[in-house]
Order: structure tokens, then C-alpha cells, then sequence
């Protein structure tokens, strides 16, 4: 990828998003293009997707598939656009059209509203697929009000975005709410999880970009997750090498956010998470790997061949084993008597002994 950009301007930085990223993906997303150049970025795809699986756990609480939601996004930057395009084709997956899922999807960008037509501000990209004929706003508050939105998903870098009387109205709108703080570090969360929990009654749906503590309301204790990348890109880069896939396609970090959301269990849900622990990241990585194995051979995209029959059996082989055999022996055998010569007095020392 390095020597495309040789010689050309410098690209444009997002200005929101969780981190400044090159804006490669737009340059990358035309079909075209995107097949001639083997690469990624983890902080789009690898965000998008584990954001994607919070949603895909959170379904079990709700008890409501992601396009009966509507999305209300404080960030358009990469980050915040990779989410919403995979949420869009999650959304595809329930049998929702690409524009019904789009229409489903509002955003705010640093210039407020992302609206056709509004005075200030590009519509660069994909954020032209989610600009809403309304007039422009630059509230998040009056948004809110007005969308009374489901999910909301915080990519914007600005700490305290979430204000208590927007987070009250997502409890007041909703039964639980979900509330995503994914900006990073910790002092650039949108909110804090008791604050998150505080203003909704224990009732919402928290996920966050950075850790933070766990949080005690009305005598339970609230564990919340971190939507935190190592949960995706350590499997999906297992399943690709391992198969050999030439094209890296979105629906395999769709397949990457089904895997992580069905490792959650119901008491990680119980416990206030919609991730699975992160010491299960291994055996997490292993079922995307295996999963993502299976689709590649399924849909023609794979280069190693043969086939292998075990999808999961092959790349848990292709994985690096930091356990070693001990080279000695696990017990030894102990004589039961032992006789040692007992030592010659000085003053019997001839010298004969040395003639022997």
C-alpha cells in the first residue's frame, strides 16, 4: 500500500474519529481498486466489527433484530463510518434493503448533522450515504429528542459528549438502551460507564472503547466490556493466512462479529457485558478462524488447497504451540541402599594402595 501513496498529497486526515487515521478506506472501497491492493486497517474493519458483535450480543436483552433500530452515530470519521457500514450489512443479513438500513443510520461530524446541502462541511465519501434531507443541526441533544434513537455510538474523541440529561433521554426513550463510548483513551470516552449506568437506571446496554472499572447500582455490580479489536483481527489474520485468502471481503468481519457475539455467554450478559472475557481471546480467535476457513472455501476465495475436511482442526495446526516437552524424565529411580567407601585414616596411608 506504502507505494501507492508515493508522490501523490498528503491524504486527507479524518478530522473525527477515534484515531487520525489515513483516509484509506475511501481511496480502497471501489471494488476496483480494492482488489488490486491486499490490506486492511484494524482500526476501521477490526472496530466496525467488534462494535458490530457488541450489537449482535446485546439482541438477547432487547429481544429486537439490529434493523428494527434506529442509530444515532457522534463521530463520522472512519472509525464511526466503518461501523455504520457494517451495521448496514448486518442489517442486509435480517432481510433489510441497503437504503432502508442506511435511513436507519444518522451521524454527526464535527460540523454538525450529516444533512444534504448543509452550509458547512464536506460530504465526503460514504458519508454521503448517510446525509439525511433535514435541516442542519449541530445538538446532539435536539437529535436525541427528535430521532429517539436506540443505539447510540460514540467516535468522536470528546469526552463528556454524552451529557447526563442525553444519556437520561435514552433511558427515558427506551427500555435498555444501548450506549457504545468507543473513543479512546480512557480521559476521551463520550461518558464513563457509572455514569452510563448511573442515568439509566442499571438499564442500558454499555460497551466502551477503553476499560473501566466495575460499577456497583442498587446492590449489583455492573462489569462493563471493552469493544476492543484483539477480540477480531488475531482470528480473522488466522483464517486468511492459513487458507490463503487473495481477497479480504467484508462479510468476514460479519462473520468475525457472529463468532465473537455467540462466544458471549448469558451470564457475561448477566453480568453487564456483551463480550466474552478476555482471557477467552484464543479460543475466540480459534472459532473465527474456522468459521472464516469454512466461508473462504465455501465462496471460492481460498488458495490452499487441498481442501482440508476439519476446517477448525486445520488452523488450530496452523497455530503457534509456546507449550514444550520437558526432555527429562517425569520420575527417577532411586537405589534403596546406598554403601560409600569409607574414607582412609591418614595414619594408614603407606603408599601401597597407589601400586595397585
Amino acid at each position: 500500500i506504502s507505494g501507492f501513496f508515493e508522490g501523490k498529497d498528503p491524504l486527507k486526515v479524518s478530522k473525527t474519529g477515534i484515531n487520525e487515521i489515513y483516509n484509506i478506506s475511501r481511496i480502497m472501497r471501489p471494488s476496483s481498486m480494492a482488489r488490486q491492493f491486499v490490506g486492511t486497517v484494524k482500526e476501521i474493519l477490526g472496530t466496525a466489527s467488534v462494535a458490530v458483535a457488541g450489537l449482535m450480543a446485546g439482541r438477547r436483552v432487547t429481544k429486537k433484530k439490529i434493523s428494527e433500530c434506529k442509530f444515532l452515530f457522534l463521530g463520522a470519521g472512519e472509525a464511526a463510518i466503518g461501523i455504520a457500514d457494517l451495521c448496514v450489512r448486518a442489517m442486509q443479513t435480517e432481510g433489510t434493503s441497503v437504503q432502508d438500513a442506511r435511513d436507519r443510520i444518522w451521524m454527526m461530524d464535527i460540523d454538525g448533522l450529516l444533512a444534504k446541502g448543509r452550509a458547512e462541511g464536506h460530504l465526503e465519501g460514504h458519508k454521503e450515504y448517510y446525509a439525511k434531507e433535514h435541516a442542519s443541526s449541530r445538538s446532539l441533544l435536539d437529535l436525541v429528542n427528535e430521532v429517539k434513537p436506540n443505539i447510540l455510538i460514540g467516535a468522536s474523541a470528546c469526552a463528556g459528549a454524552f451529557t447526563p440529561e442525553i444519556l437520561s433521554k435514552m433511558g427515558e426513550y427506551n427500555d435498555r438502551p444501548f450506549i457504545f463510548a468507543l473513543s479512546n483513551p480512557t480521559d476521551r470516552a463520550e461518558c464513563t460507564a457509572q455514569q452510563a449506568y448511573e442515568n439509566t437506571q442499571g438499564r442500558c446496554i454499555f460497551a466502551s472503547g477503553s476499560p473501566f472499572k466495575p460499577v456497583t447500582l442498587g446492590g449489583k455490580t455492573f462489569y462493563p466490556g471493552q469493544g476492543n479489536n484483539a477480540y477480531i483481527f488475531p482470528g480473522v489474520a488466522l483464517g486468511v493466512i492459513a487458507t490463503g485468502i487473495h481477497h479480504i471481503t467484508e462479510d468476514i468481519f460479519l462473520i468475525a462479529a457472529e463468532a465473537v457475539a455467540d462466544f458471549v455467554k448469558d451470564e457475561d450478559i448477566e453480568r453487564g457485558s456483551v463480550y466474552p472475557p478476555l482471557s477467552k481471546i484464543r479460543d475466540c480467535s480459534v472459532e473465527i478462524a474456522g468459521r472464516v476457513a469454512k466461508y473462504a472455501y465455501e465462496k471460492g476465495i481460498a488458495s490452499h488447497y487441498p481442501e482440508p475436511s476439519d476446517k477448525f482442526k486445520f488452523v488450530k495446526a496452523q497455530m503457534y504451540d509456546y507449550h514444550y516437552d520437558c526432555p527429562l524424565p517425569a520420575t527417577y529411580d532411586w537405589p534403596d541402599q546406598i554403601s560409600f567407601e569409607q574414607p582412609i585414616p591418614v595414619s594408614q596411608i603407606t603408599g601401597d594402595h597407589l601400586k595397585k
